[in-house]
């Protein structure tokens, strides 16, 4: 397992591998220590979750890792859609529960629904959930406009007074999850969400944000080489004391 680029900018430690494979798995080899640590130490933990196709490799080589206790770990999800069905497979609690949630004993599992007749009174109830299990380890990506969760660059806020907020979707970031496969045409994709806010983000003790694909080059260079601003929210990372960013060759390419 070759790194073939790694470095600092501000904060944020990165790491570039040749192959998405050999980045999930280092990502999650050093996810795992952080979590066996923190559960030492605190008996049981809190985490957030991404839910992306981007995310998949880094999930496939941590649920094998024997050395977890997920029955000391609490699971939260850090987005969702507003008006898919319960079942749609786009849904981010349903790509976790099939990715991670369901094939692992958390202690709970806790999730946005994607179906609440009130998306206010949706946010005031996992703002709740939140504020009683202070997350401390969050596993997230970049998108290609920049958004961390479903901050897009037109609603995020480094001082964002809310947990957890309704927001609307930008066309770059409906349109990646076209690219992604999730959906078959942009119309298709929904124009509202429900989100963790940038603060609720960065506030985890330890921050692990995989980032594979060519098509994330740009966010990628963007977040290091770009001034820190909600122009590219993901540049918030910047001033975490322990964020890391974990690349593969392709998302890699401009830095």
């Amino acid at each position: 397992m070759a790194i073939i680029k790694q470095g600092k900018v501000d904060k944020l430690n990165y790491v570039a591998f040749d192959t998405r494979a050999e980045m999930g798995e280092y990502a999650a080899k050093e996810a795992a220590t952080e979590i066996n640590r923190q559960i030492a130490e605190k008996g049981e933990i809190n985490m957030i979750f991404a839910a992306a196709p981007s995310q998949n490799d880094f999930l496939e080589a941590i649920i094998r890792d024997k050395s977890i206790d997920w029955t000391k770990i609490h699971a939260f999800h850090m987005d969702e859609y507003i008006g898919l069905p319960a079942d749609a497979p786009q849904g981010f609690g349903n790509f976790l529960k099939n990715a991670i949630f369901g094939k692992v004993p958390f202690a709970s599992v806790n999730y946005i629904d994607c179906t609440a007749a009130d998306p206010e009174a949706e946010c005031e109830r996992y703002t709740a959930l939140l504020n009683a299990k202070k997350c401390d380890i969050i596993i997230m990506g970049i998108g290609e406009n920049g958004h961390i969760a479903f901050n897009d660059p037109h609603v995020a806020d480094f001082n964002d007074k809310k947990t957890v907020k309704v927001v609307s979707l930008d066309e770059t970031c409906r349109m990646q999850q076209v690219n992604d496969g999730c959906f078959a045409s942009i119309e298709e994709v929904p124009k509202y969400a429900l989100t963790l806010t940038i603060p609720t983000l960065v506030a985890p003790e330890s921050v692990f944000c995989i980032v594979p694909a060519k098509t994330k080059a740009n966010a990628v260079k963007r977040t290091l080489c770009g001034d820190i601003s909600e122009e590219c929210p993901a540049t918030a990372l910047r001033n975490h004391k322990n964020a890391r960013l974990y690349l593969d060759k392709d998302s890699a390419a401009l830095i």
